[in-house]
């Protein structure tokens, strides 16, 4: 959905594809129970449930630690089924990913909603994600995120609240970018009224 700006607008109706549900039946097709799921990811068993019966958003630190642990690309769980490119890259791979405005693969959670451009393609050094930050309160955050390698951010529009466990917070205004030691806990909180849209594309993860 575009709103009269042209800027676009990650709407909930546009969420079609269900990551939970991809994840249940890539689970399923490897014969393991949500026990086994547990001890490959480090993610409890009722959380493990709720993620695969929609009761709970599948945040990015998630989607790191299922794809670590199952030994995956995030983009399988992005991509609700759909064929990915799953060659591995050579030294000189000649890869792209065009993604089309308003083609971006979507998720919601509590917390955020996730655009996700490239998601087509596996392997990837980098996941880049354009996120609408829309919780407005560390309590209501909850739990800071955490995963594997760095991660840089740049404020699209509005304002957020940078906090990690090492430092003191940080208010980043639009045109603001920070990049960091995804290893520290952290969170995005929105600063500013109306819509609060950062670009954030983080290294680390890609298949175990």
């Amino acid at each position: 959905m575009l709103h009269g700006d042209g800027q676009m607008s990650i709407d909930d109706a546009q969420i079609t594809r269900d990551p939970g549900f991809v994840l249940k039946r890539l689970r399923e097709a490897k014969g393991w129970t949500l026990a086994e799921v547990r001890e490959r990811t480090g993610l409890p068993v009722s959380t493990l449930s709720k993620l695969e019966n929609g009761k709970m958003g599948l945040s990015y630190d998630k989607l790191m630690k299922l794809g670590h642990g199952l030994g995956i690309d995030i983009a399988e769980l992005l991509s609700g089924g759909r064929p990915v490119n799953r060659l591995s890259p050579p030294v000189v791979s000649g890869r792209r990913v065009i993604t089309r405005h308003g083609e971006e693969e979507l998720i919601a959670t509590e917390r955020y909603k996730y655009a996700c451009p490239g998601a087509d393609l596996l392997n990837r050094s980098m996941h880049p994600m354009i996120i609408d930050v829309e919780v407005r309160s560390l309590a209501d955050y909850g739990e800071l995120s955490r995963h594997e390698g760095e991660e840089f951010t740049y404020v699209m529009e509005g304002s957020v609240e940078f906090h990690c466990d090492l430092y003191a917070p940080t208010r980043l205004e639009t045109g603001d970018s920070i990049y960091f030691d995804a290893g520290m806990g952290h969170a995005y909180i929105a600063a500013s009224p109306g819509r609060c849209r950062i670009l954030s594309v983080s290294t680390g993860i890609t298949d175990a």
